[in-house]
């Protein structure tokens, strides 16, 4: 079974998996198989993964066949497992508890070689909708402190597997990096009485040099303190402190502004590798009124290393001003989304 450990000194909590390093790596290039192939997520190979626990099937097929538009399913090399308690105790002036939570991939399309940026709008919103759904479950598991969302496309940037999906993992304590949010948004709102991310949003519209695209309702833009060159962030512009309280309206902005945002770093950059991760509230947390969720997107362009692993500071060589323009600029209009292979009627 995994295990949580604690480091004592810092307070962050480690997963220690062995069952991780059992997953299956290639360290050649990415390639597109065909879809005779032995990828796990194509149609075709359903019996190649865990059993679905939902799905979305246009038609008329049955549960783990052929036929569906969206799988999900538990990952098979979990970082951490349903099955348990949690059992924290200590190991001297250690503390560790058993690695219990849900570990899930959400696969987005039965077509290889198919990612956001070709989708439809319909078929970007049913996957942020799978997100919602699975959260909603998942929450109701009074084991389960935090639940957290993220994508890895390409090597680069974690991708095992080279066809689209993401991933859930939900956890028994909350990240330390959510919590440092959390926790510097709460000293924020005590000083001001305003939340800071509310507050971003409206310099970052007035200045308007860092916004890449605003839909209606959503921001995209690069943080004034960007991290990584071209980092990206998407946050609602009313204030919301989980992702649970986007309407079906705003579900669909999302999904514009998401697909909006991740061709233009496509084109901009050329089909980078990138990591986004879903940044919302803590499960039965109260920082409804000073947290704000948001969406953040992070091309793999530089690597971290010890400078940066050695004192927390990043260095970016890009500046934010210049990304957003170079995005801004990029014709998105005439995008040309990947040939699709499969019917509409499966994929849609």
């Amino acid at each position: 079974m995994p295990e949580l450990r604690k480091d004592p000194v810092v307070g962050r909590w480690v997963i220690v998996s062995a069952e991780r390093g059992r997953r299956p790596s290639a360290f050649g290039a990415l390639t597109v198989p065909s879809e005779a192939s032995m990828c796990p997520f194509c149609h075709g190979n359903e019996s190649e993964t865990p059993p679905e626990i939902i799905a979305h099937r246009p038609g008329e097929s049955e549960p783990n066949e052929k036929g569906w538009s969206l799988r999900v399913f538990s990952n098979k090399y979990p970082a951490l497992i349903v099955e348990g308690e949690l059992a924290p105790e200590a190991d001297g002036l250690y503390d560790r508890m058993h690695g219990v939570g849900a570990h899930e991939v959400i696969v987005d399309t039965p077509e290889h070689g198919i990612d956001i940026a070709d989708m439809t709008i319909d078929e970007v919103k049913g996957f942020l909708s799978a997100f919602r759904e699975r959260m909603i479950d998942l929450q109701r598991d009074i084991r389960f402190r935090y639940i957290l969302i993220f994508r890895n496309y390409g090597r680069a940037a974690g991708a095992s597997l080279e066809h689209s999906h993401s991933q859930l993992i939900a956890t028994p304590i909350v990240p330390k990096r959510i919590a440092e949010k959390i926790e510097g948004a709460k000293r924020y709102y005590d000083y001001k009485d305003r939340c800071v991310y509310c507050d971003i949003i409206r310099q970052e519209i007035a200045d308007s040099s860092r916004i890449v695209s605003d839909h209606d309702a959503f921001i995209s833009y690069q943080p004034y303190a960007s991290r990584f060159p071209f980092e990206t962030c998407i946050i609602p512009k009313a204030h919301q402190s989980s992702f649970l309280e986007l309407t079906d309206h705003d579900m669909t902005l999302f999904a514009e502004s998401l697909r909006d945002s991740l061709r233009r770093l496509k084109l901009a950059l050329n089909n980078p590798p990138y990591n986004f991760i879903l940044c919302t509230r803590p499960v039965s947390d109260e920082s409804h009124n000073h947290f704000h969720w948001h969406l953040e997107i992070i091309p793999r362009l530089t690597r971290v290393a010890g400078f940066e692993w050695g004192t927390g500071f990043y260095i970016n060589p890009t500046k934010p001003e210049d990304a957003a323009r170079f995005m801004r600029d990029v014709d998105v209009k005439n995008y040309q989304p990947a040939e699709r292979k499969l019917q509409r009627k499966v994929v849609e």
